[in-house]
């Protein structure tokens, strides 16, 4: 069993995030690239800049390594307006899961299913009643991650990025 520490993510954290981002989505390039991520397209630095400043970024790590991280905002994208989903509630109210990364030599070592793990006790803690996410329909080990974990599939939404070859998401709700 791996020791996984989450935390807060930091400033000084924003270089090795780069790093894991830029080695993911190279990892991507040359395998199966269910999410459809491009390096420097996304996630890129800025996102790990933004997610530090809005304190909403947190960092899984493995002897001081960052292995993973994920992006618990309460900004939905605005195709969430149309979904009809099982709770109305205020974004104060629910953590949207942004820039959910693994670094590849620790996929399938449940540092993925940590961070979700995290993510509900940080709801729970925080009166979030809701995750809510949009996963590529493509992502295939993804929404099988969301769906063991209790997600809720709700509809499927146009985020507006066909220009990459993105066009259907899925929208997921977990309810806390």
């Amino acid at each position: 069993m791996l020791d996984i520490i989450i935390r807060l993510g930091i400033e000084d954290d924003i270089d090795k995030l780069e790093e894991l981002y830029d080695e993911l989505n190279d990892h991507l390039e040359n395998s199966i690239n269910y999410p459809g991520w491009k390096r420097g397209i996304y996630p890129i630095r800025e996102d790990a800049v933004n997610g530090i400043k809005e304190s909403a970024l947190y960092v899984a790590s493995i002897n001081d390594r960052i292995v993973g991280s994920i992006i618990l905002s309460h900004k939905p994208e605005p195709a969430y307006s149309d979904v009809i989903w099982q709770k109305e509630l205020s974004y104060s109210n629910v953590f949207v899961i942004y820039t959910f990364v693994v670094h590849p030599k620790y996929f399938n070592q449940g540092i993925g299913k940590a961070l979700i793990e995290f993510s509900n006790e940080h709801g729970m803690n925080n009166n979030v009643e809701a995750l809510r996410l949009d996963v590529y329909e493509g992502n295939l080990p993804a929404i099988k991650l969301y769906e063991k974990l209790g997600f809720k599939y709700i509809d499927t939404v146009d985020l507006g990025l066909e220009h990459y070859g993105l066009k259907w998401f899925r929208v997921y709700e977990k309810l806390i």
